[in-house]
């Protein structure tokens, strides 16, 4: 008997993240008062400068018209000279793919790398769309759990333990999502490096690159070790860094061959990304760091008054985040409990309990792969954070 849908398909699950955030907005809209933790989407506006210039982007007959699928040619330049800028990576446009967010990139670059039964391997915690992506395509996920203990960054040792015959990338992210942890500049080099001397391809993220705080500083693998050059991805995308997570418009950037057989699949999947969009990621990215800076700064006041309240609950441990803007708490000391007459077994308990009693939705560390711990994103405004964290403080307490 057939399948009605394909094996491929059927075995990806929802997104975690925007599960929980469907599910508070839903209560929402029944007049509940609830107070979202879930999706990492920065609460500001986008910033005007970036606006207008889609707008005056409408007028002009030009962008009505199909454009080449891997990306405005103005785009491009503007990603080069950005990356050269950030990360001091120097590559040429045509090392860039423009896609429909990070999304996209991440999907695209896993349909060109992976073939059935290659192994990635996987540090968790991990961002929720990695598994997802790396099974689609026949390969498989090789968690490596790092927790709180070592400050959720994974060691050379754990992926060397983790490394097989048949291992072809690694994904690294830092900062990282879900847990706001950043690798130092020494950690990275020695990952870098270990792949670098083992032939694995390495597939980092770099979206949260601009929200680092304190002394913390980001670095770009590919600049720390250029022998892996010929073996990298590097994601990244204008959602975080400049409040455009609606705009739809990410890249991945590595070695000609791979973006050049990306775009061709893409050029078939999608062809190109909405020319509106990139024309204000254009401005996004020509425009400064001015808006990213106020934006960090209300991030870090988020960051210092959730690490704070989080510990301040008993049976909760926090690790103060680095970067992102992201808090990953241990709720180990509250399984076992009675809470609001639930036995709570797991963190999955616990976010239903949370979200139906007191109104506050976060994402479990299931979601993640590390049960015993939760998202939280402090991407929102410090008043709602504050009533938030209170809230689950006081029914803890009860």
């Amino acid at each position: 008997m057939n399948n009605r849908v394909s094996s491929a398909v059927g075995q990806i699950a929802e997104s975690a993240t925007l599960a929980v955030d469907s599910k508070a907005k839903a209560l929402k809209a029944q007049g509940e008062n609830v107070i979202g933790f879930g999706a990492g989407e920065p609460d500001f506006a986008t910033p005007p400068h970036i606006v207008e210039a889609a707008v005056q982007a409408c007028g002009d007959t030009k962008h009505h018209r199909y454009s080449p699928a891997g990306g405005l040619p103005e785009l491009k330049k503007a990603l080069v000279e950005k990356t050269i800028r950030d990360s001091g990576l120097e590559l040429d446009p045509g090392q860039f793919l423009v896609t429909n967010g990070g999304k996209q990139a991440v999907f695209n670059t896993m349909m060109s790398l992976i073939d059935p039964g290659d192994e990635v391997i996987l540090p968790a915690p991990y961002w929720t769309t990695y598994p997802e992506s790396i099974r689609m395509f026949g390969g498989v996920a090789v968690e490596v759990l790092a927790g709180s203990d070592q400050g959720f960054r994974v060691t050379v040792e754990q992926l060397e333990d983790a490394r097989s015959t048949r291992t072809k990338a690694l994904i690294f992210v830092s900062p990282s999502n879900p847990t706001g942890a950043v690798y130092s500049k020494e950690e990275i080099e020695a990952i870098g490096q270990w792949a670098a001397d083992n032939g694995i391809w390495v597939i980092t993220d770099e979206i949260y690159e601009h929200l680092v705080y304190g002394e913390t500083k980001h670095h770009s693998m590919p600049v720390l070790v250029p022998e892996i050059l010929d073996r990298c991805v590097v994601l990244n995308g204008v959602a975080k860094t400049y409040a455009m997570t609606g705009w739809r418009v990410g890249w991945m950037a590595g070695p000609l061959d791979v973006i050049k057989a990306a775009s061709n699949m893409q050029s078939h999947a999608t062809s190109n990304v909405c020319n509106i969009a990139q024309v204000a990621a254009t401005a996004a990215l020509s425009g400064g760091l001015e808006d990213v800076a106020t934006m960090r700064q209300a991030f870090d006041e988020r960051r210092v008054t959730i690490h704070r309240m989080l510990n301040d609950i008993e049976g909760v441990e926090c690790l103060e985040p680095e970067g992102a803007f992201y808090a990953f708490p241990s709720l180990t000391g509250l399984m076992g409990r009675d809470i609001a007459g639930h036995k709570i077994a797991t963190t999955l308990d616990l976010a239903t309990v949370v979200l139906e009693e007191a109104k506050v939705a976060f994402v479990p560390g299931e979601a993640f792969g590390a049960p015993g711990y939760a998202r939280f994103s402090f991407a929102l405004g410090i008043e709602d954070l504050v009533e938030g964290i209170g809230r689950i403080g006081e029914l803890v307490a009860n």
